[in-house]
């Protein structure tokens, strides 16, 4: 496989695997490296890279594993926490920093969930990713992802909903 094949082949998901990696990450930094050292790895498969049936899944999967790694090695200790802040231009002040917040707290409870939670609800409704996708991403039966999945967003309503109502009532 030449450059041109292989970037037409991986450059269209790149962002995905930068999106999960800062999920799990949590870190921008981290999560480019991730993201480099994800792209090397594939690189360096290119020639079996034929062989796969779905290079997307391959690469999340490898994001996935790659990640957590990370999280459970020594250098976790060092990840820095980093949130990214989203703006719109349209918007007026108090609406962009409403949306800032409700987007920082949003992240913060998603931090909180187990793993198993915060990957389906990251890959499902982040990503927008299929059941069958996922199923096949995170080796899990398809009523285990739903169950995660709907487990995930309650948690994340409800204390969604303590914060926005706190000092109501």
């Amino acid at each position: 496989m030449k450059q041109t094949e292989f970037l037409n082949v991986v450059m269209p998901f790149k962002d995905k695997l930068y999106r999960l990696a800062k999920r799990l990450l949590v870190s921008s930094e981290e999560a480019e490296d991730a993201t480099q050292e994800i792209l090397l790895k594939l690189w360096s498969k290119k020639k079996a890279m034929g062989n796969y049936t779905n290079v997307e899944a391959f690469a999340m999967t490898m994001t996935k594993n790659f990640c957590l790694d990370r999280l459970k090695s020594k250098q976790a200790g060092n990840l820095k926490l980093v949130h990214s802040n989203y703006s719109d231009e349209n918007s007026s002040l108090q609406k962009q920093v409403e949306a800032r917040d409700s987007v920082n707290w949003i992240e913060r409870i998603m931090e909180e969930l187990p793993e198993q939670q915060k990957m389906v609800l990251q890959l499902r409704d982040v990503e927008q990713y299929n059941y069958d996708e996922i199923e096949a991403l995170l080796d899990m039966k398809p009523t285990a992802i739903r169950v995660a999945l709907s487990r995930a967003r309650k948690t994340v309503r409800e204390k969604l909903m303590q914060k926005h109502s706190y000092g109501i009532g």
